[in-house]
């Protein structure tokens, strides 16, 4: 997994309107938070992104873009940001090749069952494009104000 000080990958993925982003093309005035999420439209991972979108204001108002990255589709990003109104840049990494790059693409269990999937992740990048912060195995619970009051730390 990336850690503190290691630089981003040099890779680019669609948006959620199938455009190209570098990214470094994604990084806010001081950075980037980069949130690595199972899949659109789940009981979690819709309470992470909304979290996000309702801090939205705040992490920009500090200089720091927000933006998803799951395996999912374009078509199901867009389906996901219009149906819960969401307005940062949801990156579709469909062949996980993000994912494996940040070191959250790992083995998991569910009810016995081992398969490989997205351990949900966030990364706060500083605007040079290097880590500042890994939230490993985040709690979904209040995690988008930890990060933010992270920030102001």
């Amino acid at each position: 997994m990336l850690d503190v000080g290691d630089a981003l990958p040099q890779m680019s993925l669609p948006d959620q309107d199938g455009k190209e982003w570098a990214l470094t093309d994604l990084l806010g005035e001081k950075g980037a938070v980069f949130y690595f999420y199972p899949k659109d439209n789940t009981p979690g991972c819709t309470t992470e992104s909304m979290d996000f979108q309702a801090l939205l204001p705040e992490f920009e108002k500090r200089g720091y873009s927000v933006v998803g990255i799951s395996k999912d589709s374009s078509k199901s990003h867009t389906n996901f940001r219009v149906k819960k109104g969401l307005t940062f840049t949801l990156l579709a990494d469909v062949e996980t090749d993000m994912c494996q790059a940040f070191g959250v693409w790992q083995e998991k269990k569910n009810y016995g069952k081992t398969y490989m999937g997205i351990v949900r992740t966030t990364f706060v990048v500083d605007a040079a494009g290097k880590v500042a912060k890994v939230y490993p195995k985040v709690k979904v619970k209040e995690h988008a104000q930890a990060v933010l009051a992270d920030l102001d730390a």
